[in-house]
Parts: structure tokens; C-alpha cells; sequence
């Protein structure tokens, strides 16, 4: 089914876009590609120059190995984008800088690549996977123009040892995160402690959720997961040198004495059995994903265009539950959530607010891209089913922004994580609007939703005082068909959909005199007696009531 978000909203201009900087609270230890969208970046390493990008540019950031941010604050990397810029960071695979590109590094980016990389951000901050995509696969973009990356094969096809099983992934949502991440990328090197204040933890609750959800300790974990990712690399025909450096281990010795204790066998000697068997060489997609890393220092230096993917492969996140509301942004084509045996449909332009504790899948279809917004607490938006807001084609630089603000490290100084509640308030409270009973007859509906996109602008709802003083123009028949299919009056329907909006509005927080304003009312005392008709309480009463029950 498609939500009832036919409605356009957000078809207004959208706010400016403000200035961002990469927070050096977020001590990277990923290399880092900058790629500028629209306006204006400048990326600077340590005491070296200063390089200035523009829209169509992008840079290659060398990983930052510090175990601690200098006690100046000064960050290592410096990276800041003027206001009306949309920049995207993207983070290959940690082990990427250790097989060369130690500099800072300009490269033009094809046009017909923005797509691609907008997704591969996607890929990267959300649970979504897709064949085609990985942190990796940004190699992909200065490959030679014949060039095509291997298929990967389907995941959860062993290539190991017999025997070998991965890793039980621990449940506890600090421990998850950790795991999640370093099955991503097996060679990041960071103490528990540090992985601890990444996902706000102490080392005792990381080690203890590990122990008690997966039987092994952290560090057991870590080289069971590392392990398992040696296996696909020699799969995929490594060495054992390039393999050490491919899951974290710091040479060829290392990896040898864990790979043999585990499995009995060598690297070595594993690789050449592996080869014995029927089907060798199909990849995993983490090996197809290390192939393409082969090409990415190539690609700094050749000065061929590359071919853009013909396509972009569709996606899809495992079945999940959020603990708080998500908001996800259709930019292109067109996608799905599953909720139960509900199909939502998600079009060009819609933003869905995905309910928290309901397990769903999100899905995309082939050539579609989208991104996350932003979250909200339970405490801050009550929602239990999904809801959509439309936004026009002019809102897609500021909704980007919103995305990178959202999930990354480079955000305004002033960033704020409730900016998204703020936002769409009012697109959700009038969204919400449409649960008051509409109108069949198209001609009726239509100025039903004329009014809701109305309410509060200026000149649209002028009289929300005196309501139906500016319904003279309206058809006979449109009136007949609102009293027919509603059971009520254009009037009043008006008055219900107001009020409605009014109580998500003070649900969420917004003072009276505020939501007086935004549906229509000069005055908060006539507003404050309409909605004491329609409710039996007052705002502020109502207000109060809605936040007990949140407690």
C-alpha cells in the first residue's frame, strides 16, 4: 500500500545551508575520501597546504593513527565546507593506508558518478547492503573505462575450513555496534577502551556484553572475526602478507600462528587445498570489495574517465527493530518497507518516519538511492505506524546535508540532533491531519488537501478566526460531498483537521502560542477557546496530560 502522502508538503524554499567543520571529537582512524556535491570545501592535513575544492572534486585523506587527540585539540585533519556546500565523506577500508596514498590527494569526479557515491554513503551509515557496494568499491571511480569488477558471490557461502562458523553477534546494542563495525572492517586496531567511548560504553560493559551474549571475550571475538576475514582474502587469491594487512594483524607471523592454532593449517597450506576445490575462486562480496581496493591507488593517478555503473543494484537492510523513530528520505526512484505483512510503498521525494520497536525491512529498488535524516526519541515524537512527508525536488541539497549532518562527523558547530523533530514538526502534525476523515470525491479532496497545505501560511488560513468566510468560492457540490462522505462541513472538517494538527503540535512540545500561529490563529485566547471546544481541555492542560503519560 502507499501511505497517504499524496499531500506535498515541504514544497517551500528550503533553510539555508550553513557552514560545517569535521568535529575533531571524532578522532578518525579510517583514510577518508571527500567528495563536494555543490559549493565549496577546504581539507587540510597537519602543517601541510591547504587544498580547495569544488563542486565535482574530491580528496583522499590518509588515515589518522593517533591513539589520542594532542592535549592542544588541534585537530590532524582540518576539513571545512562554506555555506551552501553538500560534501560527502566517504570511509574505505581501514587497511587501504597502509598499502599506499600516505598524502593528501585531489581527483575530479565524473558527474555521472554522484549517484553511485550519494548510495554508497547510504550503504555506509545505515544497515542496508547491496551487491556493487562497499566502503571499498570507491576504487571503482578512476578504474580504466573497460574495467568491471568481479560479481560477487552470494554471502553466507563459506569458503573455510570445515568447520568454520562465524562469530555470534552479541545483542547487547553497545556490543552489536562494535561487532557490526569491525565485520565490516576486521583491521581496525582500537583498544576496548576506545571502542567503548565510540558507542558511549565503559571497557567493563563492552567486555562483559561480548562474554555473556557470544561466549568469547573481546579479544577472542575480535581474531575469530579476523580469522574469518582471512579466510574469504586467501579465498580470493592474497598472499599472506597482503592478508596480515588486509584484517589487522601486523605481519605475516602473527597471522600464521592464529591462522594455524584455529584451523590446523597455515595460510599457506589452507590456500593451496582451497584451490583443490570445485568452485575456487568465487568471491565473497568483503573479497570482490578488496579486489576493487587494489584499483584505488591506480585510480589517483590515471588520468583515463571512468565508465559509470550501468546501474545502481538494488538493496535491503536485514529484518530489524530501531529503538527510536527513523527517518529515511527517498532521493531517487523508488522503495519499500515491510512491516509484518504490510508493504509500504516509498516514492521519489517522501521521507518515512519508521516507527521504533517494530520490526521492518527497508528496501530499494534498482536504480534508487536514499538517505537518513535523522532520529527521534520516543520521548520527543509519538508514533506507532509509519508516516510519510513529500518534499519537492528544491529541498534535495538541504535534505543531503541534513543526512551528512546526521550521520557523520562533519556537521555545523551548532548542530543540533533534534533539528530534525524541529524541522518536520509541523509536516508531521499536518500529515497526521489526514487521519481526520477525507473526502472521496476527487474534486472534494482536492480542496480538502489544499487546505491542509494551507494552514498557517500567509493569506491561507487568514480567518482561521472566522472560519468559512473564504469557502464563498467553493461549488455546491463540493460542500455536498463533504457533509455526504465526512459527516461534516467544509467548515468544520476545516476546524478538525486544525485541531488536529494542534494536538501533535503540543504533543510534541510546541508552546500554545506557537501552534496558535501555525494553524492559522493571530490570537492565542481564540485559539485557546476553539481547542477547548474541541478537546473539553485547554492547550496548556492537554499539554500537560500528553507529557504525564510519556513519564
Amino acid at each position: 500500500m502507499t501511505l497517504s502522502s499524496s499531500f506535498a508538503t515541504g514544497s517551500g524554499r528550503p533553510p539555508a545551508i550553513p557552514g560545517a567543520r569535521w568535529s575533531p571529537a571524532d578522532a578518525p582512524v579510517r583514510p577518508l575520501l571527500l567528495w563536494v556535491r555543490t559549493g565549496m570545501a577546504h581539507v587540510r592535513v597537519g602543517d601541510g597546504p591547504t587544498l580547495h575544492l569544488k563542486a565535482g572534486e574530491g580528496a583522499w585523506i590518509p588515515a589518522d593513527d593517533r591513539a589520542e587527540i594532542p592535549a592542544d585539540g588541534r585537530a590532524e585533519r582540518a576539513i571545512t565546507t562554506e555555506p551552501g556546500t553538500v560534501a560527502f565523506p566517504l570511509c574505505p577500508h581501514a587497511g587501504v593506508g597502509a598499502r599506499g596514498l600516505p598524502d593528501l590527494t585531489r581527483f575530479d569526479v565524473p558527474s555521472d558518478w554522484q549517484d553511485w557515491l550519494i548510495q554508497l554513503f547510504n550503504l555506509q551509515v545505515t544497515p542496508f547492503s547491496g551487491h556493487g557496494y562497499s566502503p571499498e568499491a570507491i576504487a571503482e571511480l578512476l578504474r580504466r573505462p573497460a574495467a568491471r569488477p568481479p560479481r560477487p558471490a552470494a554471502l553466507g557461502h563459506d569458503p573455510g575450513p570445515e568447520g568454520f562458523v562465524s562469530p555470534a553477534m552479541p545483542r547487547a546494542r553497545g556490543a552489536r555496534a562494535v561487532a557490526e563495525e569491525l565485520m565490516r572492517d576486521p583491521a581496525l586496531d582500537l583498544t576496548v577502551e576506545r571502542w567503548a567511548a565510540r558507542v558511549l560504553s565503559s571497557a567493563r560493559t563492552l567486555r562483559r556484553d561480548f562474554l555473556a551474549d557470544t561466549g568469547l571475550t573481546f579479544e577472542q571475538w575480535r581474531l575469530h572475526c579476523r580469522l574469518g576475514a582471512a579466510v574469504e582474502f586467501l579465498a580470493a587469491g592474497y598472499d599472506v602478507d597482503q592478508v596480515a594487512a588486509l584484517v589487522g594483524f601486523a605481519g605475516r607471523n602473527g597471522l600464521t600462528r592464529a591462522f594455524k592454532g584455529r584451523f590446523g593449517l597455515t595460510p599457506h597450506e589452507f590456500g593451496r587445498k582451497l584451490f583443490t576445490r570445485p568452485g575456487a575462486g568465487a568471491l565473497t562480496q568483503r573479497a570482490a570489495a578488496a579486489r576493487q581496493t587494489d584499483d584505488l591507488i591506480r585510480m589517483m593517478r590515471e588520468t583515463d574517465t571512468p565508465a559509470a555503473p550501468e546501474m545502481l543494484p538494488p538493496a535491503s537492510t536485514p529484518s530489524h527493530a530501531n529503538d527510536i523513530h527513523v527517518l529515511s528520505w527517498m532521493y531517487r526512484g523508488s522503495g519499500y518497507l515491510d512491516i509484518g505483512d504490510q508493504r509500504y510503498e516509498r516514492e521519489r521525494g517522501v521521507a518515512t518516519w519508521i516507527p521504533a520497536e517494530l520490526e521492518h525491512v527497508t528496501g530499494l529498488r534498482e536504480n534508487s538511492v536514499s538517505l537518513p535524516l535523522g532520529n527521534a526519541n520516543t520521548a520527543d515524537l509519538h508514533l506507532t505506524a509509519p508516516l510519510q512527508v513529500r518534499f519537492s525536488p528544491a529541498w534535495d541539497d538541504y535534505l543531503m546535508f541534513c543526512s551528512i549532518s546526521a550521520r557523520s562527523a562533519l556537521r555545523p558547530d551548532d548542530h543540533n540532533p533534534r533539528h530534525v523533530l524541529d524541522l518536520f514538526a509541523e509536516q508531521v502534525a499536518t500529515q497526521r491531519a489526514l487521519s481526520v476523515p477525507m473526502p472521496t470525491d476527487p474534486r472534494a479532496r482536492a480542496v480538502a488537501l489544499e487546505c491542509l497545505r494551507r494552514i498557517g501560511e500567509p493569506g491561507g488560513a487568514h480567518d482561521a478566526e472566522a472560519d468559512g468566510t473564504q469557502d464563498a468560492d467553493v461549488r455546491a457540490e463540493i460542500h455536498r460531498a463533504f457533509r455526504d462522505e465526512t459527516g461534516m462541513t467544509l467548515v468544520r472538517w476545516r476546524y478538525a483537521a486544525r485541531m488536529r494538527i494542534a494536538r501533535d503540535l503540543l504533543a510534541g512540545g510546541a508552546q500554545p502560542s506557537t501552534v496558535a500561529r501555525r494553524i492559522g490563529y493571530a490570537h492565542l485566547p481564540t485559539f485557546s477557546a476553539a481547542f477547548s471546544r474541541f478537546h473539553g481541555l485547554s492547550p496548556r492542560e492537554y499539554q500537560q496530560r500528553e507529557a504525564a503519560k510519556s513519564r
